[in-house]
């Protein structure tokens, strides 16, 4: 899901490198979902088992660490046979983009229909949370540049409240313990739902990010 060079392709025939990475804070998911034991401790195989689920990903760096964006990328994927499962978002005939803050998940449903499968996201820190609520699209810019945050690039942009937009971001997604309120995507992403979305377009948030609870 994650965009970037991948680096060299390893000499037919040659063995991967040894996998070395320590226990990740989200070792015990990592392990569960891989069907590994769930002993929260890294071991060769469970090191080898997760780097071959962030190479099928394209995650970058593929070291088998079960680091923030290999946990959200899992959860993502967890959730596509039923995103909705718990009826969090409203279920309309018209198209309607859900953001769930809990899971940091973003979907788009035509009713009961599932057309955009649940991709990770990152959401407003704390201070600076995503609006709850129903938004919709009310402005696009396929090739924006922040006026509040020196020019930050937000590719794909879609705003659907004041200055919050969903958008792509071309570094870490992960990087500095959320967004200022916009909604984050790897630029993939942002682009395919650039594609898909309008202006006029419903938007749905709820839930709590992570770590901005009071």
């Amino acid at each position: 899901m994650a965009d970037g060079a991948t680096g060299p392709a390893p000499a037919a025939g040659s063995a991967p490198a040894p996998c070395r990475a320590r226990t990740g804070p989200y070792q015990r998911p990592m392990e569960a979902y891989l069907g590994r034991t769930v002993d929260g401790r890294q071991s060769t195989a469970d090191c080898e088992a997760i780097r071959g689920f962030q190479q099928q990903q394209r995650l970058e760096p593929a070291d088998g660490y079960a680091d923030l964006a290999t946990y959200r990328t899992m959860t993502a994927l967890k959730a596509r046979k039923d995103p909705n499962a718990a009826g969090r978002c409203p279920v309309r005939e018209h198209r309607v983009t859900c953001i769930d803050m809990d899971r940091q998940l973003l979907w788009v449903q035509t009713g009961k229909k599932i057309v955009f499968a649940p991709v990770p996201i990152r959401t407003g820190r704390d201070t600076q949370e995503t609006r709850s609520g129903w938004h919709e699209v009310y402005w696009r810019n396929i090739d924006h540049k922040s006026s509040l945050y020196d020019n930050a690039p937000m590719p794909y942009a879609q705003f659907f409240d004041g200055g919050q937009a969903l958008h792509g971001r071309l570094d870490d997604l992960y990087d500095g313990g959320g967004s200022a309120g916009c909604v984050n995507l790897f630029l993939s992403d942002a682009k395919a739902l650039w594609n898909l979305l309008g202006v006029g377009d419903r938007i749905y948030v709820w839930g709590t990010k992570p770590g901005t609870a009071d």
